[in-house]
Order: structure tokens, then sequence, then C-alpha cells
């Protein structure tokens, strides 16, 4: 069965604080979004990628890949309005008719081989699979007239990449884009479908903040 990975890389990099958006931003001396296209493509060389970036965008990408000799195959989709839209323009471009898809954020470097190679695996068999790490905090609810602890046991922190059957996929961004929509799980369960979860990896940080960037340097020394 054919296997796609849709990176979807369409942020601005408000929270970062500079101009560079934050998929673009050199960490230890490579860029952020190519890290994250070698994971995939070191994991499974037969993965087809597809890239989605922002119209205005794809120059600068065009003018790195070119500086770094940049080698990894993929595609590239233009980027839409919002997230959900973004997404449904990756798929347009999965032509096979039975395949597993993949959605990634392009700001996850670090995902591990085995996360990948697990959410494709009990996509096959489950359809809907979002990998998922324990909470280690306590969580506290906020309330009316003031909060509440409640159980971090009955809560999960989602990661991606979040991976489906493409029929399925296809079907969930057939629906009216809606608020409520924040990833594709969100997406395919409002369709009515149960989300497998699997473990993910700790180090499968999305990289939002300045902070995060030092994390990600430390990682990688």
């Amino acid at each position: 069965m054919q296997k796609y990975a849709i990176i979807v890389a369409g942020g601005k990099g408000l929270r970062m604080g500079g101009e560079l958006p934050k998929q673009f931003i050199p960490v230890e001396g490579r860029p952020v979004l190519m890290r994250t296209l070698d994971t995939f493509n070191a994991c499974d060389n037969t993965l087809k990628i597809i890239l989605v970036l922002p119209r205005d965008h794809q120059p600068y990408w065009q003018e790195l890949c070119a500086e770094y000799n940049f080698s990894v195959p993929h595609l590239i989709a233009d980027g839409g309005a919002t997230r959900f839209h973004s997404v449904q323009n990756g798929l347009a471009l999965v032509d096979a008719p039975d395949a597993l898809v993949a959605v990634h954020d392009g700001v996850r470097p670090f995902v591990s081989h085995e996360v990948i190679r697990h959410c494709f695996r009990d996509a096959e068999s489950f359809g809907a699979v979002v990998p998922v790490i324990p909470v280690v905090e306590t969580v506290r609810h906020l309330l009316a007239d003031g909060s509440e602890t409640v159980s971090r046991d009955d809560y999960r922190l989602v990661q991606t990449p979040q991976t489906f059957r493409a029929a399925l996929l296809r079907r969930a961004y057939e629906q009216p884009y809606c608020d409520a929509f924040t990833d594709d799980a969100s997406v395919v369960e409002a369709l009515g479908e149960t989300i497998h979860l699997v473990e993910g990896n700790r180090e499968n940080i999305k990289l939002t903040t300045p902070f995060d960037l030092t994390i990600a340097r430390a990682l990688l020394r």
C-alpha cells in the first residue's frame, strides 16, 4: 500500500518574534523544515512526501533547497487560509486510490522513526491513528467561579503524524470547515469515526517559541 506524508508548513512564525517563518529557521546549521523532511525520508524512502507551503514562501524554499543541496524528493502544494484548507490542498496531490496518509507539522523535526512506522501500521488496521504522550503536570479545569484539579490520567497530549486511510481522510475533508477542527483527528471524528491512539515520543515537540529552539539545539547536540 502506497504511503504519503503531507507536511504542513504554513506558519508565519509570529511567536518566534522574528520575520523569518519558524519552519525556515536554521537549527544547528540546517533549516527546521529540511530536518523534518529528512526524518520521514530516512524512515522510509518509498514515502511520497507532499510539502504544503504558502505560495509566497515557495520561492524562498527553492532558494534554500539550492543553497543546502537539499535532494529529498517532494511535491509542493499551496497553503490555504487555515490548516484545514492546507491539508485539503495537500490531499489533492494524493493520487493513489488505496493509500495511507500521514499529516505532520513541518516544525516537528524530532518525531521518531518508530512512531512514524507505528502510525502507518496501525492506520492500515484501524483507519485513523494519532500519537499521544501522557500528561506529566497537574491539570486544573477552569470553572466560572474558580478551578478544580482533574485527573491527568484521563488526558493525553496530541502529536503528529496523524495517520489515516486516504479514502477516510478525503471523505472527512469534504465536510464544510468548522472552527472546532483543530487537527486532522477532529475533522475525522466529526464523521463519527473512532480515533485509535498510539504512543508518541516526548522529543517530538512543536517548535513554536524561542525556548523551543533552545530545546531543539540541545537535542541535536
